[in-house]
């Protein structure tokens, strides 16, 4: 599939979220969201009703799902609701701004599908809830997704990567595991440079480009790992 349509099937899926999230969402709220002109958000609509989608328009205020249409219910109980909503609180204090934004992609898309009675206590929940994060909690780093999808897809990343004494290198690596400090998210990977295993800050990472060549995971463990290959952090 072309990127393009890819990333046009992306918004209609996060547009049909949206409706299903608020009672109703104008085309210029659609457009300014998504960064796109009004006139695409007005083909989107269409689209989804052509795809049986039952979308209302309210004229002069903007467009609804008919009473009623759902996509079945995510069975949560209130407590696991709160647990999820307070887990966004806190994790929007995270070092890794990717981290942050997925996590939020994803508490946004389970919420549209709660129940209307549990989506309005979340939301209280939400509107009465504050972390108290640290000053120094600002995000350091924007790339702990990319390297987690490549790490599950066994693909090869470059980076380049600043060392403690400012020195920048290209490396080819391996990701392998990935675990966070208070300050920072760190990657383990194996470095082609170093023929060896190395532990990196992302924060540290100037560059990163996942590859389309492949890689063979490694069959041991994180705990393998540390008892069998365990080097001097690169950090």
């Amino acid at each position: 599939m072309p990127p393009a349509d890819i990333k046009r099937l992306t918004r209609l899926t996060a547009i049909l979220i949206r409706l299903q999230t608020k009672k109703i969402v104008t085309a210029s709220e659609l457009a300014t969201r998504f960064d796109v002109s009004t006139r695409t958000i007005y083909r989107d609509i269409k689209t989804l009703e052509q795809a049986g989608v039952p979308v209302t328009t309210e004229e002069g205020v903007g467009y609804a799902l008919m009473e009623g249409y759902r996509i079945p219910p995510v069975m949560f109980t209130e407590a696991e609701a709160n647990a999820l909503i307070t887990a966004e609180e806190i994790i929007s204090g995270n070092r890794d701004a990717s981290f942050v934004t997925e996590f939020k992609g994803a508490t946004a898309k389970i919420k549209a599908l709660l129940r209307e009675t549990m989506k309005e206590k979340v939301n209280l929940l939400q509107d009465r809830t504050i972390v108290k994060q640290h000053a120094f909690k600002e995000h350091s780093s924007s790339c702990l997704s990319k390297l987690q999808i490549s790490m599950t897809n066994s693909q090869l990343v470059r980076i380049s990567y600043i060392d403690e004494h400012g020195v920048s290198t290209e490396r080819i690596i391996e990701p392998f595991a990935f675990y966070g400090t208070a300050d920072n998210w760190l990657i383990i990977a194996y470095c082609r440079l170093r023929q060896d295993f190395r532990v990196f800050r992302l924060d540290r990472i100037s560059v990163l480009i996942p590859l389309q060549e492949k890689f063979t995971p490694q069959k041991m463990t994180l705990s393998e790992f540390f008892q069998q290959h365990y080097s001097t952090p690169d950090i």
